[in-house]
């Protein structure tokens, strides 16, 4: 935040772990004095307006600009509302979802899709950044910060002799144990890759989770082949996956179903009809909502000048 330019308060949270009573029970001690701590810097910051993203820091938040009657914005990324928004949605001036949400309609909520860097859009110096040739087909594996391990280690045998190129975003946590597995010319593992859009942009094909990340994915007009994280609360990477295979754009693998021979299969059975593989992207693209971050910042400066 201070890089961007923008002062940065902290309070002391900690997530909520449902496993532990104890833990919990420490968690929400700490919230309920958050929201003091809270409530000082709304004052001190001369506040007019609250932005809450979701999660158990900022529910705290959320609470103090309630208690002082301070507007507040809610934005939710996935395709449920979380705890913290859930208890605040109906004290919320406007609720901005990334997705259609079932039974959240109404003048309160407005779908802007969810903010994500502006797309990269020379796919010639993408291509060149990572020694792609132009006729050179590439899939584009990733997985988050820590990497996917499910998807990982089974790309990294399933690719091991495929005829295209493979540019795979590890992760830092397995990229060591992957590293010896990866022998030949044209697989291209990473631990992580900077101004990821460019990596977007110079695939033909993605494998990845469906967090957040099918955003930027959608920026790009990308097809994909979508594993979801099957811990993910409320399945909602399952649910996000969903709403890019049910727009055409994906194809939904379940984790227990991944394993080399799979992932192969359907990233071939794509790259070899390229009339399926144009019309995913295209559907892929049709999904993009490039205005979201102006959507949801027209918002917050309603809601400060209500």
């Amino acid at each position: 935040m201070p890089a961007a330019g923008f002062p940065f308060r902290e309070i002391r949270v900690r997530g909520l772990d449902r496993r532990n009573p104890v833990k919990a029970a420490g968690a929400a001690v700490l919230a309920a004095r958050a929201v003091g701590a809270a409530r000082r810097i709304l004052r001190e910051e001369g506040a007019d307006v609250v932005l809450g993203g979701g999660g158990y820091v900022a529910g705290p938040v959320g609470l103090a600009a309630v208690l002082r009657r301070i507007p507040l914005v809610l934005t939710e990324a996935d395709s449920h509302l979380g705890v913290s928004n859930r208890l605040l949605a109906g004290r919320a001036a406007r609720v901005c979802l990334a997705f259609p949400l079932e039974g959240r309609t109404g003048e309160r909520y407005l779908v802007t899709g969810r903010p994500v860097p502006a797309p990269f859009t020379d796919r010639a110096a993408a291509r060149a950044r990572f020694g792609i040739g132009e006729d050179e087909r590439c899939v584009l594996i990733f997985g988050g910060s820590l990497g996917a391990r499910s998807i990982n280690f089974a790309a990294v045998e399933a690719f091991a002799d495929a005829p295209y190129r493979v540019l795979h975003a590890a992760g830092r946590r397995d990229f060591e144990q992957l590293q010896p597995q990866v022998g030949r010319d044209g697989y291209d593992l990473q631990p992580y890759i900077d101004d990821f859009g460019q990596a977007l942009l110079a695939c033909d094909l993605c494998v990845a989770r469906s967090g957040g990340s099918i955003f930027e994915v959608a920026a790009h007009g990308r097809a994909a082949v979508l594993v979801p994280y099957p811990h993910a609360t409320a399945d909602h990477q399952t649910a996000n996956a969903r709403w890019m295979v049910d727009a055409g754009a994906a194809v939904l693998v379940p984790d227990a179903e991944v394993t080399p021979e799979r992932l192969r299969s359907e990233v071939d059975a794509l790259l070899d009809d390229p009339d399926r593989l144009a019309a995913m992207s295209r559907a892929s693209a049709a999904l993009a909502r490039p205005d979201a971050a102006e959507a949801i910042a027209r918002e917050v400066l309603d809601a400060a000048r209500a």
